[in-house]
């Protein structure tokens, strides 16, 4: 009987690499998003390539009610992975903003996350074995002027996934918060933030390269997965300057 995982936001990007991923080692998957006709024609694909199973379910985690009627529909099965990789982001001074706006993005990138994380995680303590996947960002370590919201959502996503996976240390159980920073997937466009600096600068990893990163991560139990050389060195600057001076230039690169 083949492993198991959840994959949220797998109809592109790096959720899309992630299912590659899996089924290439054999996971049967489960693929969540709003997109089910996509979600139904990659599960088809990797079905056939890998000889895997493969079930899509439609879900709008901006909905609060969405992570409980996921868990219930898949009442019986023993998933091993969770990966909670849906969320995005949104480009724009605070005070202008459309707030119902942020309010979906704190229910996806945060309120989703941390439910489907509750409700998955008891059954792989009791079975001593499983894994979770977060996706962060090289923006949870710095403030975000003009993506305010998203920025603090990534921090909660960091922090979240360090504490956590400090509560399962030794039970079998393992906690990954991944790091990508600029990333080519449709991100960029639905923020609204594809001709900012921070994406005109040229330095945008492929969605391939960073689920690998994710992937061998969360494979070898670390609790925090940086993508790429270039986000390390960001990740370590990021401690040694003043908050204030990480705010402006991060204003700078939004902009």
């Amino acid at each position: 009987m083949n492993p198991s995982v959840v994959i949220t936001g797998a109809s592109g990007g790096i959720g899309e690499q992630l299912a590659h991923l899996f089924a290439a080692h054999s996971y049967d998957l489960v693929l969540v998003a709003r997109n089910v006709d996509k979600l139904q024609s990659l599960g088809a694909e990797l079905a056939r390539a890998h000889g895997i199973q493969s079930r899509a379910l439609a879900a709008d985690l901006s909905d609060p009610g969405a992570p409980p009627r996921l868990f219930e529909a898949l009442q019986g099965a023993a998933i091993d992975v969770l990966v909670n990789n849906a969320g995005f982001g949104a480009r724009g001074a605070y005070a202008e903003i459309d707030y119902q706006v942020e309010a979906r993005m704190i229910q996806v990138n945060v309120a989703a996350l941390a439910h489907l994380t509750r409700l998955f995680l008891p059954g792989m303590l009791a079975r001593r074995n499983g894994k979770i996947l977060n996706v962060a960002s090289t923006a949870a370590y710095v403030p975000g002027p003009f993506m305010a919201v998203y920025y603090a959502s990534k921090a909660f996503v960091l922090s979240f996934s360090e504490a956590v996976a400090e509560e399962v240390q030794g039970s079998g159980v393992t906690v990954t918060a991944l790091i990508p920073g600029p990333t080519e997937t449709n991100f960029a466009a639905t923020a609204g933030n594809q001709d900012s600096r921070l994406f005109r600068s040229g330095t945008a990893m492929s969605a391939a390269a960073v689920a690998r990163v994710g992937f061998d991560g969360m494979m070898a139990g670390k609790r925090v997965a940086i993508a790429g050389a270039r986000n390390r060195l960001t990740v370590f600057s990021t401690r040694l300057a003043p908050r204030t001076m990480l705010a402006k230039i991060t204003s700078k690169l939004n902009s």
